[in-house]
């Protein structure tokens, strides 16, 4: 029951993380387009600046909780890595409370208040040209945290539960960083060079 619950919000924050990843797409084609637009035919557009801070906004306040569930944000490994499991626990529950959840719940009250405020007069940018309306992408805020929220408390299951145990709950199975399949496949190279030149010479050895 307990990790039907930790991987239900796993997959909220998976879900959510790989559909705001096509700001990505859109970024790239918007910055294109303008460089197109502006270089080669000397008509640079009066959005797409905009367009690129929005998409990358979204992108990276959406992707917290998705990055969180996969114990990807960065901390101090050089320490960390070297505790018991046990103290690993313990040290990432305490860090939770203490900074973690305040700033999840100010990321949502916070979040909040200038989405509310920014609706009330449908706020643009001011700064834009194009005068592109941005209160539907102030709403990202307080949504974004209140998905952190959620994945903290899972991610605070998990320490507790490491703490009794002394071993990490499992993770559901996802892509991995690229840098770690590459030694992956390092390692396993290696060992398969290392295996097959150790037949070769258990097959030079002569018998009794």
């Amino acid at each position: 029951m307990m990790n039907a619950s930790l991987y239900a919000i796993d997959r909220l924050s998976t879900w959510t993380g790989k559909a705001f990843a096509w700001c990505i797409l859109v970024l790239t084609f918007a910055t294109v387009y303008e460089v197109v637009s502006r270089y080669v035919f000397n008509r640079p557009t009066v959005w797409a600046f905009d367009m690129s801070v929005q998409m990358y906004g979204a992108l990276f306040m959406m992707a917290g909780a998705y990055t969180l569930s996969r114990n990807g944000h960065v901390r101090g490994d050089v320490i960390h890595r070297l505790l018991p499991h046990k103290w690993q626990g313990i040290v990432d529950l305490v860090l939770y409370f203490l900074f973690f959840f305040p700033g999840a719940i100010a990321l949502i009250v916070s979040g909040t208040y200038y989405a509310a405020d920014s609706w009330s007069y449908k706020e643009y940018s001011w700064n834009s040209p194009a005068q592109i309306q941005i209160y539907f992408f102030k709403t990202i805020i307080p949504v974004a945290g209140v998905l952190m929220f959620l994945q903290g408390i899972s991610e605070t299951v998990r320490c507790i539960r490491c703490i009794r145990t002394g071993v990490w709950p499992e993770r559901m199975a996802d892509i991995e960083e690229t840098e770690v399949m590459l030694m992956n496949e390092a390692q396993d190279l290696h060992d398969i060079d290392h295996d097959a030149e150790a037949a070769s010479l258990e097959s030079r050895r002569p018998s009794k």
